[in-house]
């Protein structure tokens, strides 16, 4: 019983209304962290933290999106709870990634403040090890990226608390939490260093050095910190062009790794490290927008771009879709999203080309039933209709979509 949203039909159209944790599902899972965590120790018991701590975000974001006010308190409650005693395990009080995901909790529940001071201790605690460090450099990211979209426009953010942030991380010295100001000379010294740091990063990535190839998430997390440091100080350009830059090194770089080491560790995170770096570039074009004029054609340039590669990144589609509900032709998205299902064998294309036309059902629909006395139907709606259903019918053709439960259900739920 603690599984039983799976057999209703009507968990297709929710909404706002997400299905929550049933209790005997959520007391199971909840037993299976209880007895691991005695089994475990060291490094082990430390990366089950984070996936503990992970799950019960995942909670808090869940009730967030639903907008229940009095199951988000409840939960955080219950969360922060947690996160406390896992933060008081000794294997566990000097791990950067946990001071990260509490601070994140805090933040995500609302006690900006609360979240501020954990950041703030964390990054006091955490040592100099600046932006060698691929932990300090994560925390300080996040922190950055909190912190700058709490901004209602980019007019005077190069004395925001971000640009502190991020200019504390390239000193290298012990961090001082924000007074108020930022000195320009400090600015000036973080740029040059995070220019060096990333030139130094990406020289040494193309020589196919063994230790630069594992660590491509310190890599994002360099760019992702440079490009937010460019994007306050400078500007949108500035920060788009070392996204650029980068996407260009890491695709030259790429094959080569794979050709002079044979099985190098690089073939495996060459990509991610691009896809990643992708995601970065594209989330900070869509906040951009959010607050202030920019064209549409960047960003739409970009994801395609990135789709065409990445074909089953959500993060990527999700945005895709939120930009062409803006656009009123919908001949371009249809045209990508089948040359996109052509190209793969991934799901993910269909899944969202079938959202895509169901929202511009759903949206035609809703000008129809308009509340104006006497209906006259503008657009024929049986057109959508018709081309969902084959949208259905090639996925569930396809190699993976005939044993996908997910499409077969929503096939089902849209004759219904």
């Amino acid at each position: 019983s603690g599984f039983n949203s799976i057999g209703h039909m009507d968990t297709m159209l929710r909404g706002r209304h997400h299905i929550g944790h049933y209790k005997e599902g959520e007391e199971f899972i909840q037993n299976v962290f209880h007895v691991l965590f005695l089994l475990f120790s060291g490094k082990e018991k430390t990366n089950l933290s984070i996936c503990w701590l992970q799950y019960e975000i995942s909670k808090v974001v869940q009730c967030l999106q639903a907008k229940n006010k009095k199951k988000l308190k409840a939960q955080g409650r219950k969360s922060k709870k947690l996160a406390k005693n896992l933060l008081k395990e000794p294997d566990n009080r000097n791990h950067l990634s946990l001071w990260k995901l509490y601070a994140y909790l805090e933040w995500l529940l609302g006690n900006i403040d609360d979240a501020r001071k954990v950041f703030d201790t964390a990054l006091c605690t955490a040592g100099t090890g600046g932006l060698k460090s691929p932990q300090l450099c994560s925390l300080s990211l996040l922190y950055a990226q909190l912190e700058v979209e709490l901004l209602e426009s980019i007019e005077g953010a190069v004395i925001s608390r971000a640009v502190h942030i991020l200019t504390k991380l390239a000193e290298s010295g012990p961090y001082v939490p924000y007074s108020g100001q930022v000195l320009p000379v400090n600015v000036l010294k973080a740029r040059k260093t995070y220019e060096h740091a990333l030139q130094d990063y990406l020289s040494k990535t193309s020589v196919s050095d063994q230790d630069q190839v594992n660590d491509a998430n310190q890599l994002v997390n360099l760019v992702g910190c440079y490009a937010l440091f460019q994007y306050l100080t400078v500007g949108i350009d500035a920060a788009v062009l070392i996204y650029a830059q980068t996407s260009e090194k890491l695709e030259a770089a790429g094959p080569q790794t794979c050709e002079n080491t044979g099985e190098n560790v690089g073939i495996q995170n060459f990509p991610t490290a691009l896809e990643a770096v992708t995601l970065l570039h594209t989330n900070l074009l869509r906040f951009h927008m959010k607050i202030s004029v920019y064209p549409l054609n960047p960003l739409r340039e970009a994801l395609t771009e990135a789709l065409k590669r990445y074909p089953s990144n959500l993060s990527l589609w999700r945005s895709y879709i939120h930009i062409q509900r803006k656009s009123h032709s919908a001949s371009k998205a249809r045209r990508f999203f089948d040359g996109v299902t052509r190209s793969t064998n991934s799901l993910e294309p269909w899944l969202f080309a079938i959202q895509a036309e169901q929202m511009r059902k759903k949206l035609t629909e809703y000008v129809q039933r308009a509340d104006v006395g006497e209906i006259h139907s503008t657009i024929p709606e049986t057109g959508l209709t018709n081309r969902i259903v084959a949208l259905f019918e090639h996925a569930v053709q396809s190699e993976n979509g005939t044993h996908c439960p997910l499409l077969w259900r929503m096939y089902l739920n849209f004759l219904v």
